[in-house]
C-alpha cells in the first residue's frame, strides 16, 4: 500500500492501539469529544487493521474499553460534581443546545439515551455527566454503557475496515492513482464524521431557542 493509507499502517501497533483506547475515554470524562470526536481513532484503527498491522478485535476490544471506562469516569465527575461539570461545558455547546437535549435525552429515555446518545459526538461527551447528575442508577447506566459502547465500536471500527478494503482494492484498479484514492477515502470518512456533528450542533440551535 502507500500514500496515506500506507503512513496509517506503518504506524506503530502499539500507538494505534494507544490512540483507539486513549480518544474514547477522554470524551466524556474530558470533553476531549467537544473538540475531537474519537470515532475518528476508531475509524482509523479500522484502517489499519485492514493492511494486517493489527488484528480487527483488538481495535474493537481496546476501543470498547476505552469507551466504556471513560464514560464511567464522566458519569462519576457528573454524580460527584454537577454544577462544575456544568460551567467546565464550553459557552459554544451551552449556547447551541447541546447540553439542554443531553438533559432532555437523559431525563425522557433513561438508560437508553446512553446508548443512543453514542452516535452523536457532543451527546457521547455530554450524556454519561448529565446521567450522573441525574441520578441515574450506577447499575443502569453501567450496562447501558458497556452495551453502548460494544455496539459503537464495533459499526465505527468495521467501518473503518472496510474502507481499508475499498482503498485495496480501487488501488489495484487505478494503478498509481491509488495513492490519490487513498487520500480521497480517508479524507471523506473524516469530513462526513465531521460534517455529522455540524448537522447535529445546527439542528439544535433552533430549538434552544424557541
Amino acid at each position: 500500500m502507500s500514500g496515506v493509507v500506507d503512513a496509517l499502517v506503518s504506524l506503530p501497533p502499539w500507538v494505534v492501539l494507544l490512540l483507539v483506547f486513549a480518544l474514547p475515554a477522554v470524551e466524556a470524562s474530558a470533553f476531549v469529544g467537544l473538540v475531537v470526536p474519537g470515532e475518528i481513532a476508531i475509524i482509523v484503527g479500522g484502517v489499519v487493521a485492514h493492511g494486517g498491522s493489527i488484528p480487527l478485535w483488538s481495535v474493537l476490544v481496546v476501543g470498547t474499553l476505552g469507551a466504556a471506562l471513560g464514560d464511567q469516569v464522566g458519569y462519576l465527575v457528573g454524580r460527584r460534581w454537577g454544577p462544575s461539570l456544568v460551567e467546565r461545558v464550553p459557552e459554544r455547546v451551552r449556547a447551541g443546545g447541546g447540553l439542554d437535549r443531553a438533559l432532555d435525552l437523559v431525563r425522557r429515555r433513561g438508560g437508553l439515551a446512553v446508548v443512543v446518545g453514542r452516535w452523536a459526538a457532543a451527546l457521547r461527551a455530554l450524556v454519561p455527566g448529565v446521567a450522573g447528575m441525574a441520578g441515574m442508577h450506577r447499575t443502569t447506566f453501567t450496562v447501558s454503557n458497556v452495551v453502548g459502547g460494544a455496539l459503537w465500536v464495533g459499526v465505527v471500527g468495521v467501518a473503518g475496515y472496510l474502507a481499508g478494503a475499498s482503498y485495496r482494492r480501487l488501488e489495484t484498479g487505478l494503478g498509481r492513482g491509488g495513492e490519490v484514492v487513498a487520500a480521497v477515502v480517508v479524507v471523506a470518512i473524516v469530513l462526513a464524521v465531521l460534517w455529522r456533528r455540524h448537522r447535529a450542533g445546527g439542528r439544535a440551535a433552533p430549538r434552544s431557542r424557541s
